[in-house]
Order: structure tokens, then C-alpha cells, then sequence
């Protein structure tokens, strides 16, 4: 055993010190009590990270962190040559206990907040060998669709907290009736089923899963079999007290469960990688929990109940079998494996002990889960024969394919195994086959589970007890001749499995347009959509820049002035004077002589027009300190510009008519606004005008009786520095033009 072994199981002894606490709690949850936990995290919010443990919360969290101790131990030894071995160790105990979060928080919005960081940890995990494209591409998808689902759920979590009027679970579960009750029920309803359906790969959502097997096997075998595609079952279960139970919740969860079983047991049956097969197999199965929640008797969440904690145990021996699998044969594809059980004999024996579980029929635990499958659907009247149908199908599937993977790669005759093959080492083989025997000893002795959890579980769902009398044998009825029946029918679609598959790839030609090629689409069209606003806004000119900023101004601002406010500039015409009219008129005709003369000497001319005209207007309204700074500027301007100009080439116009045009409309309209703006900022005094605080002041604070000496000196004394300072780099500026002298040369003389 070499280091990163060794390591493996040293970091597998805290997950395993979880288990072993959740342990210790059973007989504390048997005894009906709850272990709870909280603090004010944000109290300006009155955000509370609050944490409770019942027999829900239990059985999740023995799952969670039993088989995540086998998970480490196995992927210390699968990843041992890889060289980012210590992140998949830190990125699945980031999962652990986000899914931990998940499971025990009772606050709703703490619950998001862990139900996030297992979609963020998963895209670490699933784009774990980020080298290959198909991975970093899987990760993604992952991400992009459990987040919008996730977007969904927090919307729906808030209205729901709003509703109620708490943001605890606890509380929530009390609200039942009066939630249900909302005129906003059902819109809650279908945001926080959007986020449970993203999460647990329901149709049309179950694409992203499969594709999700580009992960490691130890990444499929913890996260897409036995924990986290189970959180959106276990948010299901938690709130079932206080969203189910009506016909909205029945006929979404019926109709979603039973399309994703059909969906996924048919596709299941068309692969040849076994991972994939597993990936379809499971989402039939989450499938399968959705419904019986749906169904909400206490048959179905009795069912539930048994199902999940059998089908966790199976599937996540089935994919660390794969694994072990693919480190010797270099292959998943069965039609490339055969005759493997002279060269792996324990590998053989432990599927053929988890494959049976998924077979469904023995002394297995999950063959008790598969008869309280079909009790609960047989007792629902009305549907009960569609129901039955389609649940007799999922278990036919489940036996094919349990026999397809027990037999096809360990007795079929085939010349492509290779024949140095053999058993992995402990490392690989303790994991599933800790799990496939468990699955074996809990169904042969079903009570020491049904007291300590499965009824405790139970309770939590449903809010009263359920007795829980678990038993392989219930004599000969109605539901054993249904399961002989599936073991035959199964039996026969395994013997008939090539054909199916044929008959498979000739319906695939109209099964390609799904929600795989939406979401596709959807991608391409996003990433087309920013090339070309990128191509649009971030062309790397600036004038195109200014254009957008100004036009996006000019429409926001402009819509929300004319179409949003009711004041308007009460102008009075009388008290314009002709020579402000002649002035404006003035500066109006230098400026469109400035932007549309081709001389560049008049154009400069103009431009020191509408300067000294701004400096008559300062003069008119009282401003001569601003008149005067505003005619020295100007003047040093012009002489700097014809100074610069007249050295400059030929002028050319470097834009077409009809850019002018649309400049000219964008200007005007830019220059109309802001003229509105001012107009309306004259009009509207909302308060008092400075000017009288300057008159009742200028004597008590400044003790001075010249009103605008002490503005300039007391009230405004930075401002007048600054003028000082312009008016002294103004003169700078005029005494070095005229110590300049010129050459003939155009050189300095001076």
C-alpha cells in the first residue's frame, strides 16, 4: 500500500467519525425527539443558520457520509497514479458536507445556500479531469442546469417564507393548511419542483446525468447514484407536510415520475457503456421516488423509504464495480467484454450480489422495496392499472438490466477481453462489496432497519407514525404473481436485448429533437448572441463606444422624462430681451458653421465665436469674474488651435452622409435633452435658493457687507483659488506665446 493510499484512508477516518456520531443519535430520533442546533448568523437580516436532525435528515446523512467513507477509500486507490488526487480528496468532502448542509439545515434559505455549494462542488468533481473536453463540457452543463433550477427554487423558497411567514422548515410543516390555502401556492409550487427537478434529472432535466459520467467512477458512484441527484427527493419528502397532499402536487409529480420512467428504462436498454446504463437506470429509479411521493399514501412514502435506502446501496456498489471493471479491462463497452469471471472471480461474485439487488427478486433488501412498489400502486384507485403498467416496465427494465450486467461481461463468449485480467486489490473490491453484502443481510434480516430508521424516516415525511412491518415473505398474492411475471418478462427482453437495441437505433432518427438538442441550441444561440454584441459594443473604437453610451442615454433617459414625469419647463416668453435672442441666435450660427465649414482656420474662427459669446452671456446675467476667465481661455484656445491647425494636411472628410446624419439626430437630440433638463431644474425649486442664505449670512458668519466679496472669499474661497489658479496658467500660457518668436523655419528663435 503505498502513500496516497495510506493518505486515502487516514482523510476516510472523518467522514467515518460522522457516521459513527449519526450513529449514536438513532435511539435519540427512535424515542421521537429532535437534535437541533442554531444561531443568529446575519441578525440585520434575522438570518438563522439553523441545523435539525429527525429520521429523514438521518438516513440521508448515514448515506452520505457511510458511503462517502467507501467512496474516499476506493478513490484513493482508482486515482492513485492521477496527480490531482489531494483535490478529488478536498472537492468530495466539500460535496459531503454541503449535502450534509442540505440535509440538516431547517432554515430554508441556509438550506439553498449548501444546496448551491453541491452544484459548485459537483462541477469540480465532474470537470475533475478538466484536460479532456467532454468533461470540462459535462461540468458545465451540470452547473448551468442544477443552477437555473436552482434560481427557480430560491424564488420559489422566498415566496414560500413569505407566505408562511417563517423561513424554518419546523414552523413551515405546521403551515400546511394554510399554505396550501394561498392564492400563491401553486406558483410556489412549481419553482421549488423546478429546482428538485433539475437536481434529480427528471424529465425533461435528465440529460445532464448521463453526460455527467465523463466524471470518475468514484465521482458517479457517490454524486449521481447515491447522494446528491437524491436531494431534490429528499426536498420533496421534507416538504411534503407542507406542499403535498393536494391534486396539484399529485398529478405534477405523478405525471413527471412516470414520464421519466418510461424516458430513462428505454434508454437504459439502449447503450452498451455500462456506466451510461447505470446513469439511465438511476434516473428511473429517481423517477420511481418522485412518484410515490406523488402518490403520498403511506404505502407509497413507506415505499420510498425502503427504495432509497436500497437503491443508494446497489447503485453505488454497481458503479465502483464498473470502476474496477475499466482499471483492468481498459474498457466499459460490453460488447468488448466476456468470459471475465476465470480472471475475476471476487469481481464476479460481488456483482452478481449488487446485481441482484437490482434484479429485484431474493433475499435482498431492495426485493422488499420493489413489493412495497407495487402494494402502493395497486391501492391507488382510478390510476391504478396505467400506474401499474408502467412500474411493471421499470422493474422488467431493472431485471434486464441487472442480468445484461452480471452475465454479458463475465459469461458471454468474447475474443476482446483481455486475458491478463484480473481481480483488483482490496481497495477497490472493500467498498461495493461492504455495500452489495449489506444490501443481501439487510433483506434477510429487513427489521433491525425498520424500527431504528426506516420508521423514523417515515414519520418525518408524513408528520404521524407508520408502523413499518418489513418482510421478505407476505404469502401469495396479487404482488408476487406481478413479480414472477416481471422476472419472466425481463428475462425474455434480456435474451431479445441485441434485437432491442437494433429496433432502438432505428427509432432514434425521431428521437434526436429532445431536450439534450434544446439545451444544445440554447447554447450555441447564447454564445452567438454574445459574439455578436461583443463584435457590436466592443468593436475598439471609441467612436462607436461614445455612440452607444449617448444613444442608451438618450433612449432610458428621454422615454423615462417624457413617458414618466409630469413636470414640464413653465417658460415665460416675455422675459427674454432681443439681444439674448440675438446672442443665442448667434452662437447657434457659429456652432453649425464650426461642424459643417470645411476650412479649418474659419472653423476655429466660429468656435472663438460661440467662446466670446458665452463670455457676453456671463456678462449679461452679472458674472464679469467668469466673463473675463472665459475670454482669456478663449483666446489663448484660438491662438493654440491655429498654431497647431495650420500645420495639419488638407482637410478630408472621413465619414459618409449618412453617419453625419445620424450623428447630427443624436446630438440634437443629446442637446435637447439636456437643455430640458436645465429648463426643468430652473422651474422646480423644491427648496429655498442659496442666494437668501447668503443674504441673512453674509454679515453674522462673515461679518462683511459686500454680499459678493464674501461669497467669493468666505463661502466660496476654494472655488475662487481655483479660478485664480486657471486665470495665473492662462497668463502662463499668453506669456510664453509672446515671448515665442518663429524663424522662417518655423524654428525658435527666441
Amino acid at each position: 500500500m503505498n502513500t496516497r493510499q495510506i493518505t486515502g484512508w487516514i482523510i476516510s477516518i472523518l467522514p467515518l467519525s460522522f457516521f459513527i456520531f449519526f450513529i449514536n443519535q438513532i435511539p435519540l430520533i427512535v424515542s421521537g425527539e429532535r437534535l437541533t442546533f442554531s444561531f443568529l448568523w446575519v441578525p440585520s437580516l434575522n438570518f438563522t443558520l439553523s441545523f435539525h436532525l429527525d429520521g429523514l435528515s438521518l438516513l440521508f446523512s448515514l448515506l452520505i457520509t457511510g458511503i462517502g467513507t467507501l467512496i474516499i477509500i476506493y478513490g484513493s486507490e482508482y486515482l492513485r497514479e492521477h496527480k490531482n488526487i489531494i483535490q478529488f480528496h478536498v472537492y468530495t468532502l466539500l460535496f459531503m458536507v454541503s449535502m450534509l448542509g442540505v440535509v440538516l439545515s431547517d432554515n430554508i434559505f441556509s438550506l439553498f445556500v449548501f444546496w448551491e455549494l453541491t452544484s459548485l462542488s459537483s462541477f469540480l468533481l465532474i470537470g475533475f479531469e478538466n484536460e479532456k473536453e467532454k468533461a470540462r463540457s459535462a461540468a458545465l452543463q451540470a452547473l448551468l442546469v442544477t443552477s437555473l433550477g436552482g434560481l427557480a427554487l430560491l424564488v420559489g423558497l422566498v415566496i414560500l417564507s413569505q407566505v408562511g411567514g417563517s423561513a424554518e422548515l419546523s414552523v413551515l410543516a405546521l403551515l400546511g393548511s394554510n399554505i396550501k390555502s394561498d392564492p400563491l401556492y401553486i406558483p410556489i409550487l412549481i419553482l421549488i419542483l423546478s429546482g428538485a427537478f433539475t437536481k434529480s434529472a427528471q424529465v425533461p432535466f435528465h440529460f445532464w446525468l448521463p453526460n455527467a459520467m465523463e466524471a470518475p467512477t468514484p465521482v458517479s458512484a457517490y454524486l449521481h447514484s447515491a447522494t446528491m441527484v437524491k436531494a431534490g427527493v429528499y426536498l420533496l419528502a421534507r416538504l411534503n407536510i407542507s406542499l403535498g397532499g393536494t391534486e396539484a402536487w399529485f398529478t405534477i409529480l405523478t405525471i413527471v415520475g412516470v414520464s421519466t420512467i418510461l424516458v430513462s428504462a428505454y434508454l437504459a436498454l439502449t447503450h452498451t457503456e455500462i456506466k451510461r446504463i447505470l446513469a439511465y437506470s438511476t434516473i428511473s429509479s429517481l423517477g420511481t421516488m418522485v412518484m410515490l411521493i406523488g402518490l403520498g399514501t403511506n404505502g407509497a412514502i413507506k415505499a420510498v423509504v425502503v427504495f432509497l435506502l436500497a437503491h443508494a446501496i446497489y447503485k453505488a456498489a454497481l458503479f465502483m464495480l464498473a470502476g474496477a471493471l475499466y482499471k483492468k479491462t481498459g474498457t466499459l463497452d460490453l460488447d468488448q467484454l466476456g468470459g471475465l469471471w476465470r480472471h475475476m472471480p471476487i469481481t464476479m461474485i460481488l456483482t452478481g450480489l449488487a446485481a441482484l439487488s437490482l434484479f429485484g427478486i431474493g433475499p435482498v433488501l431492495s426485493f422488499i422495496g420493489k413489493e412495497l412498489l407495487l402494494e402502493a400502486v395497486l391501492e391507488i384507485p382510478n390510476t391504478w392499472l396505467i400506474l401499474t403498467l408502467i412500474t411493471v416496465f421499470s422493474a422488467v427494465a431493472s431485471v434486464a438490466i441487472a442480468l445484461i450486467l452480471f452475465i454479458w461481461p463475465f459469461f458471454r463468449t468474447s475474443n476482446s477481453s483481455p486475458a491478463s485480467s484480473h481481480d483488483p486489490g482490496f481497495s477497490l473490491l472493500f467498498g461495493p462489496g461492504l455495500l452489495a453484502v449489506s444490501g443481501v443481510l439487510l433483506g434477510l434480516f429487513p427489521g433491525s432497519i425498520a424500527n431504528l430508521i426506516v420508521e423514523p424516516a417515515i414519520f418525518a415525511i408524513l408528520g404521524v407514525y407508520q408502523s413499518a412491518q418489513l418482510a421478505l415473505w407476505h404469502g401469495l398474492n396479487q404482488t408476487l404473481a406481478v413479480s414472477g411475471a416481471v422476472f419472466v418478462l425481463g428475462f425474455l427482453l434480456y435474451r431479445n436485448w441485441t434485437h432491442w437495441r437494433k429496433i432502438c437505433t432505428k427509432l432514434d432518427r425521431y428521437l434526436r429533437t429532445g431536450p439534450a438538442w434544446l439545451y444544445d441550441r440554447s447554447i450555441a444561440g447564447l454564445n452567438y448572441l454574445a459574439n455578436f454584441q461583443t463584435n457590436l459594443l466592443q468593436s475598439g473604437h471609441l467612436s462607436k463606444y461614445i455612440l452607444i453610451v449617448i444613444s442608451i442615454y438618450v433612449l432610458l433617459v428621454g422615454f423615462t422624462l417624457i413617458f414618466r414625469t409630469s413636470y414640464w419647463p413653465n417658460l415665460n416668453w416675455s422675459e427674454f430681451r432681443f439681444y439674448e435672442v440675438g446672442l443665442a441666435l448667434l452662437i447657434i450660427a457659429a456652432t453649425m458653421t464650426a461642424i459643417t465649414i470645411r476650412s479649418r482656420l474659419a472653423a476655429i474662427a466660429a468656435l472663438g465665436v460661440v467662446g466670446y459669446g458665452m463670455a457676453l452671456i456671463f456678462t449679461f446675467f452679472g458674472a464679469p469674474d467668469l466673463a473675463m476667465t472665459q475670454v482669456m481661455i478663449e483666446t489663448l484656445t484660438v491662438i493654440l488651435l491655429v498654431l497647431v491647425l495650420y500645420h495639419l494636411p488638407e482637410f478630408t472628410r472621413l465619414s459618409t452622409k449618412k453617419e453625419r446624419l445620424r450623428d447630427a439626430i443624436l446630438a440634437s437630440a443629446v442637446g435637447g435633452l439636456m437643455t430640458l433638463f436645465l429648463l426643468l431644474g430652473t422651474s422646480i425649486q423644491p427648496f429655498p435658493p442659496i442666494s437668501r442664505y447668503y443674504i441673512e449670512n453674509s454679515v453674522t458668519l462673515a461679518h462683511g457687507r459686500n454680499i459678493v466679496n464674501i461669497i467669493l472669499v468666505e463661502f466660496r474661497s476654494l472655488d475662487t483659488l481655483g479660478e485664480i489658479t486657471v486665470l495665473s496658467l492662462a497668463g502662463v500660457g499668453v506669456f510664453a506665446l509672446l515671448k515665442l518668436r518663429l524663424g522662417k523655419n518655423g524654428k525658435d528663435d527666441s
